[in-house]
């Protein structure tokens, strides 16, 4: 990112309000350099970690090469997590230090008063249109303003190896709390290589919009990582999805790249109108998160003669498998594996199987873009090895040709319009309140998210499922953990399928669901 002319254009920053900001190459790193200095100043050192919580705006480029500059490691979070969610992750990285948009310094406090001794520093970042002292007067906050302010727009980057950790990602589980993926300065180097060149096929000249929000490794994958590495210029918008003006957007700017999530793609094929929009500017089209429907990439190949090409990632990766740009796509499969070799279809002993055989998607370990492992937790990867390739939990097919085609998911993984959602998280709050008994939540199929969220749940004695009883529950777990993980359905049910051993059987219940599809 050093190496751009400082005066090439970094970042084209829109609201929903239609306030508008631009930052050259120069003025992004002068920005984290300051920062840098001041993170350093206030007493954090190379290897804390640091969660950072922000929204869409130029301050979250800031912040992520502040950090990595002094060699700290980032927690990316949401902007959605609850006090829960953040008490957890503070308990588990032993952070020393959060930094948080102000609007969301009292879901934090809620999570600190929790009692995390570890935990410092926390740093509020106000809205440069709000008074700029209002971060400071946040008790207990220091105002990352003022940490900037008097600090020199140089710095000099702390030394860090290939193997020293950059970034610790947390993922769901299913059996558990999630778990920190943790990557190192040299996976970022590796992600460069694959994902934004092999399949974003980004050029120094191109103006990007990928559209994933900070918090999630795909902000890190493509709008952080692919557009400044490649010193292209990224397109960010912060506002609400809605169909017809992203396409006026991607028209009006001459978006050139262009990352959605495939519920994006969903909608915006569904628009009948849809051939009205010039979106002849557009030369690398992809989608990533889960998989596309033929019917959305034949709809765009046949109003805007465009080609969305899919791609296969995982938290503990990059892209392992894609539609490459310039390579034959064919419609319906998952593409080919980024390079031959690393990425195989196996069997329960770790064996390749033939073409046409359904096994599991497996990564070589020596993938230079694989984690390191599981924070606090070294024998979970191992777990998850099966001789020299490590499982991703995902099942598929390859043709003679090397292609492709999914399969489903191998474990029970919720992945819902991008998100990944762990039931555990799920039935562990609304096992707080007090009318449910057991509960197990599942993925159920649905057109334009992939699937949501469904809850079968077993109420208490006398109690009634009633649809108040349902929308009273979907608030109580938005209230206790992220919105997108709330059921968008619910079933209530006398039992649920178990065991021998008395383990909930969520296969049967996702198996009944999508035979019903």
């Amino acid at each position: 990112m050093e190496n751009h002319p400082s005066d090439k254009l970094a970042l084209k920053w829109l609201s929903e309000q239609g306030e508008y900001e631009e930052i050259t190459y120069g003025s992004l790193l002068a920005k984290a350099n300051q920062l840098a200095g001041g993170l350093r100043q206030l007493g954090l050192t190379k290897g804390d970690r640091v969660l950072v919580m922000v929204p869409r705006q130029i301050i979250a480029y800031v912040i992520y090469m502040a950090c990595l500059k002094l060699g700290l490691v980032i927690i990316p979070s949401s902007e959605m997590l609850r006090a829960k969610d953040l008490s957890y992750r503070f308990q588990h990285s032993q952070a020393r230090a959060v930094i948080a948009w102000s609007t969301l310094t009292g879901e934090v406090d809620r999570a600190y008063d929790e009692g995390h001794p570890n935990l410092e520093f926390r740093i509020a970042v106000a809205n440069e249109a709000s008074t700029s002292t209002a971060a400071g007067m946040v008790p207990g906050w220091h105002s990352l303003a003022r940490l900037m302010e008097d600090q020199p727009e140089v710095f000099e980057t702390v030394p860090t190896h290939r193997d020293d950790t950059a970034i610790l990602a947390y993922t769901s589980g299913t059996t558990g709390n999630p778990k920190g993926v943790i990557h190192s300065h040299g996976w970022a180097y590796a992600h460069l290589r694959i994902a934004s060149t092999l399949w974003l096929d980004i050029k120094p000249g191109d103006i990007v919009w990928a559209t994933a929000a900070p918090g999630w490794q795909k902000w890190i994958w493509s709008p952080f990582l692919s557009v400044l590495g490649r010193g292209a210029t990224g397109f960010v918008y912060h506002g609400s999805f809605h169909p017809g003006h992203y396409l006026r957007l991607i028209q009006e700017y001459g978006i050139e790249v262009l990352c959605c999530t495939p519920t994006e793609f969903r909608i915006m094929a569904k628009l009948e109108h849809l051939r009205d929009y010039n979106l002849s500017s557009l030369r690398s089209v992809v989608s990533a998160g889960e998989p596309l429907n033929q019917e959305v990439i034949e709809v765009f190949r046949r109003v805007h003669n465009l080609t969305i090409r899919d791609g296969y990632g995982q938290t503990e990766s990059t892209l392992l498998i894609g539609n490459l740009m310039d390579s034959p796509v064919r419609l319906g499969s998952m593409g080919k594996a980024i390079s031959p070799g690393l990425i195989e279809i196996v069997d329960d002993e770790g064996k390749i199987v033939p073409p046409g055989v359904v096994g599991d998607i497996a990564v070589h370990v020596d993938m230079p873009a694989l984690f390191k492992g599981y924070y606090n937790d070294p024998e979970c990867k191992k777990n998850n090895q099966r001789g020299d390739y490590f499982i991703t939990g995902d099942r598929a097919r390859a043709d003679e040709d090397g292609y492709f085609w999914y399969e489903g998911r191998g474990d029970d993984i919720i992945i819902s319009s991008g998100y990944t959602i762990g039931p555990f998280e799920v039935e562990e709050a609304l096992m707080k309140h007090p009318a449910v008994k057991e509960c197990a939540a599942v993925a159920s199929p649905d057109e334009i998210r992939g699937a949501v969220v469904k809850a079968f749940i077993v109420l208490m004695e006398d109690t009634e499922g009633t649809p108040g009883l349902i929308k009273e529950l979907q608030s109580h777990v938005k209230a206790l953990t992220a919105p997108y993980k709330y059921p968008r359905k619910i079933e209530f049910i006398s039992s649920l399928p178990k065991t021998n051993s008395g383990k909930i059987r969520r296969v049967e219940l996702r198996a009944q669901e999508y035979a019903g599809k």
